[in-house]
């Protein structure tokens, strides 16, 4: 199993480990510190050596980060994570409701003038602390650099990721990383970007990694120079498998050297404030030309080759969900079943296609209540029976080399309620709305992003979570810049891969979701001429027809869902036989 049921935090440990922190901070003089989930590269995910918030207050949650003070601890998590941070972490820890709160807001009301907030310039990108230095000056509270305090007291840290990296060969990314190079530093005649997002390197030098767990990234530096060259910073170890791929223009380095280089650098040196960390920022000397990562755009438009890559993988992993739903329409309604065993067997599924290299997140299995936590993930101590007469949801992925898959379905055992159905069919109405989209280019995610609410807008009813984020090809399973979501703002551009996810949830009673993975397309242009796009649907996989109200439905939306359902059939039911193809025909009946 890639995936682990082991409980990877513990609330009691949160109070002592707490204290612990404190008497640090009180040692160094200093009044509060600030623990975000980051590590040096600025990534969204991090390897476990580097869990300091999920060390010290027990949420696990993707995102958030927590405010350490003498007499109080916030910990600041999204709409995503509310349930789920009520349960992870003692009570000595304050959730807060972030962005509703701030963190300076937060912190000009319980730090006292002439305060001094201490943080790691590793851990914070250069926007956060410009923001948050010009509201702490106006506040009297001075920030103060230091190493990481939870570093001093986390005696059973784990070792850094030691895995190799590997070659991305060109079949599968469609352009060779000189060329990447020479297209990203045309008309640019000096100077040189430093680049730390490891998506980002992995894209730029068509390599992966296994230093991040589900997501296949390497955990490195770079310095891309006007005329196209990189130096390369990452222990030898991991590049010893990379010597008959990368050209000569590529310089490879020992990690240990990469600071005295972006301090020689000459200038202009160009960073991203939105992820270059603080400590990095520190070590220029030269002028600092503040720009967008200059891979994160081409890397977000997917190459012919790339889009090819992930309709095989989606009908590849579309084949394993269906025969995982007919042996969960064939297993739950006997009982018996629980969580564990769901997901358990659906990254066998996954497994019997010979291809799967990891699955591309944990994967989310909530059976009643539990699928009311946006990002639920089952343990021993929280398996659940899967129970007849209640909503099943399940979010999972996989990574082949050739695409990065993402799916959620909600289905129901036995017979759904009213409510069930109700539900169930507006947020289908919303996903239906985003994939049969058509929009000026130019459009972003936040103009889009209304249409999947308005169904349940209209009964009074939201979502705590964006509507879609970016896929990457064989990379991070969350990418951006692109998104559908009130946040995202950088319109949508042809071979940009997205999530398409609207959602309901009941606390205390059942969680629902649906998710398609969408391409964005070019369309025919409009009678006036003008430019339009599309999206294009990658994922092929039955809907749950007993939970949909047709009596809901506009006869547009009944026939999206048949015409999905047909298409669904004609491309996976050749790569199945016997029941679960049996079980396909029956799931894909025209309404």
């Amino acid at each position: 199993m890639f995936q682990s049921f082991d409980a990877t935090s513990n609330p009691g440990q949160g109070p002592d480990r707490l204290a612990a922190l404190r008497d640090v901070m009180r040692a160094e003089g200093v009044d509060g510190f600030l623990v975000p989930r980051a590590d040096r590269h600025q990534g969204e995910y991090v390897a476990p050596c580097d869990e300091r918030l999920a060390w010290l207050t027990g949420f696990t949650g993707s995102a958030g980060f927590a405010a350490v003070l003498a007499d109080r601890a916030g910990v600041f998590i999204d709409g995503r994570y509310r349930v789920q941070v009520r349960s992870q972490v003692a009570d000595v820890f304050t959730p807060v409701h972030w962005p509703d709160t701030t963190l300076a807001d937060w912190l000009s009301e319980h730090l006292a003038e002439g305060a001094t907030l201490a943080f790691d310039p590793w851990l914070h990108t250069v926007d956060e602390i410009a923001g948050l230095t010009d509201k702490m000056t106006a506040a009297g509270i001075a920030l103060r650099p230091t190493d990481n305090l939870i570093d001093r007291i986390w005696t059973d840290r784990p070792g850094r990721p030691v895995a190799p990296f590997f070659a991305q060969p060109l079949d599968l990314t469609g352009e060779a990383s000189a060329d990447k190079r020479a297209r990203l530093t045309t008309g640019v005649d000096t100077g040189a970007w430093v680049i730390t997002l490891p998506d980002s390197i992995a894209w730029l030098l068509n390599i992966r990694g296994a230093d991040i767990a589900r997501n296949p990234v390497p955990q490195a530096f770079a310095i891309l120079h006007h005329d196209g060259r990189v130096d390369l910073f990452a222990p030898a170890a991991k590049l010893a498998d990379l010597a008959d791929h990368l050209d000569p223009t590529v310089t490879l380095h020992d990690p240990d050297a990469f600071a005295a280089a972006v301090a020689a650098l000459p200038g202009p040196v160009r960073i991203d404030p939105k992820s270059c960390p603080q400590a990095v920022r520190d070590l220029i000397s030269a002028a600092v030309i503040e720009t967008p990562d200059p891979c994160i755009l081409p890397k977000a438009r997917k190459t012919e080759v790339e889009i090819a890559g992930a309709r095989a993988a989606h009908l590849r992993d579309g084949a394993a969900m269906v025969r995982f739903l007919a042996w969960l329409d064939a297993e739950a309604p006997k009982g018996g079943l629980t969580e564990i065993d769901v997901v358990t067997a659906l990254e066998g599924f996954r497994r019997e296609t010979n291809a799967l290299r990891d699955i591309s997140f944990e994967t989310i299995c909530g059976a009643g209540e539990h699928g009311a936590i946006v990002h639920y993930r089952v343990t021993r101590d929280t398996d659940r029976p899967v129970r007849r007469d209640e909503l099943l949801l399940i979010d999972s992925g996989g990574q082949y080399v050739d695409g990065t898959t993402d799916i959620t379905r909600t289905v129901i055992v036995g017979d759904p309620s009213a409510e069930h159905r109700d539900r169930y069919t507006r947020v289908l109405q919303g996903m239906i709305a985003i994939s049969r989209a058509q929009f000026p280019r130019g459009v972003a995610g936040q103009h889009l992003d209304a249409l999947a609410r308005f169904p349940l807008w209209v009964a009074g009813l939201d979502y705590d979570h964006g509507t879609g984020h970016g896929v990457g090809s064989y990379l991070s399973v969350h990418e951006g810049p692109q998104g559908l979501s009130r946040r995202s703002t950088t319109p949508l551009e042809p071979g940009m891969i997205l999530s398409n996810e609207p959602g309901y949830y009941r606390e205390g009673a059942y969680g629902i979701r649906i998710e398609n993975l969408i391409v964005t397309v070019q369309a025919p242009d409009g009678p006036d001429g003008r430019d339009m796009l599309a999206f294009d649907t990658l994922t092929h996989v039955p809907l749950d027809r007993r939970l949909i109200d047709t009596g809901l439905l506009s006869k547009a939306e009944r026939d999206w869902i048949d015409a999905y359902h047909a298409d669904t059939l004609q491309q996976i039911a050749p790569l199945l036989e016997g029941a679960a193809r049996d079980w396909l025909q029956q799931a894909c009946a025209p309404l």
